[in-house]
């Protein structure tokens, strides 16, 4: 894991190297272990290595083919390289990991050689005789890279802040996107919170030359509607269960420590079982206990660790750790999240443990239907010509409802949207706060702007995700929205804050791709991730599955009104004094949320602090 740099410029040369050391010494985090650096006449390529794999200084970046046509800098793992590798048997390796393995494909296969990765990446590869730059990012968005395309220069990183440490870009806020944001808890590739710079999307490939950029989609999440050979219970159970144990066997390679966060939920258990299984007694997992019993998983977690003996770790951590780390989390934030400080206080507590890789669950709510918008989606979809052909009804009973209730905002919206399509339904699922009550806070200063980067992401989309079935077009919906914007984002960037690199099993592309095209009569959940779960057969003890779901959710409404009233007053005056918002509301606001008036819950108010404390930290005007 690692970071990644480069500018190209066809003027102002003689700075490009103090340029790309900021560059990277902004990443530092991201690649302890070494960095290194490429210049040639308009171009300046910036490594910083995290070692994981052949950790020799002989695969240090950027790299150069044995040709020595083209340079590569490249942040991730690609987890079947020895796979890639038997297809290259012409190629004089000289190092034993990943990184030789990508350039080489690239070199015989052009981007042909996306599609033979498995993996999580985003690399670029500058092109000596053609005097061209490459850029490509993984399918689901694993690895980040942001650029910027102005007066035929590039720049590009795999961290936004890194890219303002430049010196070329202004600290401009993206206004248009603050919206989507205070919606969503975070900014929607490709838009970001900086003017001028956009973030590659998942599955995209750009080639720079002569000064232009030109994007192309190598992978397409929609285009994955490929019926399955499987046409029993049975044997779809047998095929995910092959699956998943070659999604971790994969992601097992590694030449350093490696362990497991084991919160004692369905899908952290499943992660360490099956480790444990391919690899018996080599298994370190990492679980972290409180004192609350509200909070407190590890009796569970030590269930699962007892039951597969695996080196199991305790890590006590007390509400004032918490608070005490909280300034860390927040300044540990590349881009602003409403959810991201939970990731960063697990990943430093098991990087302080000495562990520099782990495999984590996430991902799994997302592909077996483990919220409740799944199954309240198959409902409406079940009674689809009542309500598509009831939208006169519908905004009648939407306007006799008082739009000054918030409890009633979401059932008013949900009457309003024209049909039952996903791409009409989910960005209300997923919504955290209201437009309406956007707008209110924006009050006469200007009128609601709104960048509705998701649903222009789920648009024109329709017709493909009508070939999935019901409960996949949500995974589908939310694989576009907050699963890249929020889940991926923050574990990527939470978890290398630390220098910890980050793995998830249930982003695997063959397991993805898979489960998405099974029917919803195989995979409604009964109860929680059924198909998971019985697929899994007698791998997971019954205490696990069939327990009340906790989550990993911090007293947050209860520190934001006493410990955090202090920190979270200040931001928010600061917010209110900058001209975005209607300064004398956004205090009331503040005020009815102190005073527990018209519902307003702790995480409507804290997106607004982290957001402030972004653009405090950035000095982003």
């Amino acid at each position: 894991m690692c970071g990644i740099s480069g500018v190209i410029s066809g003027r102002d040369t003689a700075s490009l190297p103090d340029i790309i050391h900021r560059i990277n010494d902004a990443m530092s985090h991201r690649g302890p272990d070494a960095d290194g650096f490429f210049f040639e006449d308009g171009i300046a390529l910036g490594h910083r290595r995290l070692s994981i794999l052949d950790l020799s200084s002989a695969a240090n970046q950027p790299f150069t083919d044995a040709s020595g046509r083209y340079v590569m800098v490249f942040n991730g793992e690609i987890y079947n390289f020895q796979e890639i590798k038997k297809k290259l048997p012409e190629y004089p390796f000289h190092t034993t990991g990943d990184t030789e393995v990508l350039i080489a494909a690239f070199a015989k296969y052009g981007a042909e050689c996306l599609q033979l990765l498995r993996g999580m990446f985003a690399l670029a590869i500058w092109d000596k005789q053609e005097r061209s730059l490459f850029l490509a990012r993984d399918r689901f968005g694993v690895k980040p890279l942001y650029y910027h395309h102005s007066g035929g220069r590039l720049l590009f990183a795999s961290e936004l802040r890194a890219l303002l440490n430049s010196g070329w870009l202004p600290r401009k806020l993206n206004r248009s996107a603050v919206t989507d944001y205070l919606k969503y808890q975070a900014f929607a590739s490709p838009v970001t919170p900086i003017e001028g710079v956009c973030e590659l999307p998942a599955g995209n490939y750009m080639t720079f030359r002569d000064g232009r950029v030109e994007t192309k989609t190598w992978w397409e999440l929609t285009a994955q509607n490929k019926p399955i050979a499987e046409t029993n219970i049975g044997a779809i159970q047998k095929r995910i269960r092959e699956l998943l144990y070659q999604s971790v066997e994969r992601r097992l390679a590694s030449d350093v420590s490696l362990g497991a966060f084991l919160s004692g939920g369905i899908d952290s258990s499943a992660v360490v079982a099956i480790m444990s299984q391919v690899n018996p007694g080599a298994t370190n997992a990492f679980t972290i206990a409180f004192e609350e019993k509200d909070y407190n998983e590890l009796p569970y977690a030590e269930l699962v660790a007892k039951k597969y003996k695996v080196n199991h770790t305790k890590l006590l951590l007390r509400p004032q750790d918490f608070l005490d780390q909280l300034p860390g989390a927040l300044n540990a934030m590349d881009t602003p999240s409403g959810d991201g400080p939970n990731t960063y206080l697990v990943s430093k507590a098991i990087r302080n443990s000495g562990i520099i890789v782990a495999l984590s669950g996430i991902g799994g709510d997302e592909l077996f239907a483990g919220y409740p918008f799944f199954k309240q989606f198959l409902s409406i979809k079940k009674r689809q010509g009542l309500f598509d052909n009831s939208l006169g009804v519908r905004k009648a009973l939407s306007f006799l409802l008082p739009a000054s209730d918030q409890k009633l905002i979401r059932i008013k919206e949900l009457l309003e949207v024209p049909a039952s399509d996903i791409t009409d339904i989910y960005p209300l699922f997923r919504q955290i706060q209201n437009p309406r009550v956007l707008q209110g806070l924006y009050g006469r200063l200007q009128p609601l702007q709104e960048a509705d980067t998701l649903e222009k992401n789920l648009a024109g989309k329709q017709k493909a995700l009508d070939g999935f079935p019901f409960l996949s077009q949500v995974t589908i919906a939310d694989y576009l929205g907050y699963t890249q914007s929020v889940l991926l984002k923050d574990a990527d960037q939470m978890s290398m804050a630390v220098s910890l690199e980050l793995r998830e099993p249930f982003f695997d592309n063959d397991l993805v791709e898979y489960v998405l095209n099974i029917p919803d009569d195989f995979k409604f959940p009964a109860y929680p991730k059924k198909l998971l779960v019985e697929s899994l057969g007698d791998l997971l003890p019954p205490e696990i599955v069939f327990r009340k779901k906790q989550g990993f959710v911090l007293p947050y409404d209860l520190w934001m009104r006493s410990d955090l009233k202090g920190f979270c007053e200040e931001k928010i005056r600061g917010l209110a004094a900058r001209g975005i918002f209607d300064e004398e509301k956004m205090i009331d606001y503040w005020n009815r949320f102190l005073g527990r008036r018209s519902n307003i819950r702790w995480a409507d108010v804290w997106i607004f602090v982290v957001l402030e404390h972004w653009l405090e930290k950035n000095q982003i005007s």
